[in-house]
């Protein structure tokens, strides 16, 4: 005996009533937080992107999901594509889904992190990243610090009920809300 829900419906008839334009869908992205410790110094891995939204900005790697595209495998795809590393172990960091973190419309975006061995891996910058970069990472006083050569990207944050609030310290900043996802995948890896 097949279930009928509320309105007297099977669930072949509810599907075939159903109407998926019903429904605003986001578009769905990883982003990916790569780890190194070098010189006693947490470092992490950034584009330079060669595109806009964010032109010149410097973000994780990351991109958006293909149609039936679990978020793992669109996670290893970008860190491939835009930085040329491969064969690494995810962990999720969370999902990031605050209205307006994107200019491109609604975007959620999973975060994945890792924890790498600084010799391990050796990024190339590719598909639309301009540049792949290893940052050093400081936390101190509610303000993250992230240095590579002459390039200072400083963000001031502070705990709030779903996260962090995030807010730019330094003119170069970091794209989107990757300061937020650098913050918490820290607390991940280096809790």
């Amino acid at each position: 005996m097949e279930r009928r829900d509320r309105n007297g419906l099977t669930e072949a008839e509810f599907l075939a009533a159903y109407r998926e334009k019903s429904y605003p869908k986001p578009s769905l992205t990883a982003d990916i937080a790569i780890f190194a410790m070098h010189g006693g110094v947490p470092h992490v891995l950034l584009i330079c992107r060669g595109g806009h939204p964010c032109l010149g900005c410097w973000a994780l790697p990351g991109g958006f999901a293909n149609p039936m595209e679990p978020l793992e495998a669109t996670a290893a795809r970008e860190l491939q594509e835009e930085t040329g590393i491969e064969g690494i172990p995810l962990r999720p960091v969370g999902l990031f889904s605050a209205p307006g973190r994107d200019p491109r419309g609604w975007v959620v975006s999973q975060t994945y992190a890792a924890l790498v061995e600084w010799d391990s891996v050796k990024p190339v910058a590719g598909d639309d990243a301009a540049q792949a970069e290893w940052f050093s990472c400081q936390r101190e006083n509610g303000v993250l610090t992230l240095r590579h050569e002459d390039v200072i990207l400083r963000v001031g944050y502070a705990p709030s009920p779903n996260g962090y609030r995030v807010t730019p310290l330094s003119e170069e900043r970091l794209a989107f809300d990757h300061g937020e996802m650098i913050i918490r995948a820290m607390d991940l890896l280096f809790a």
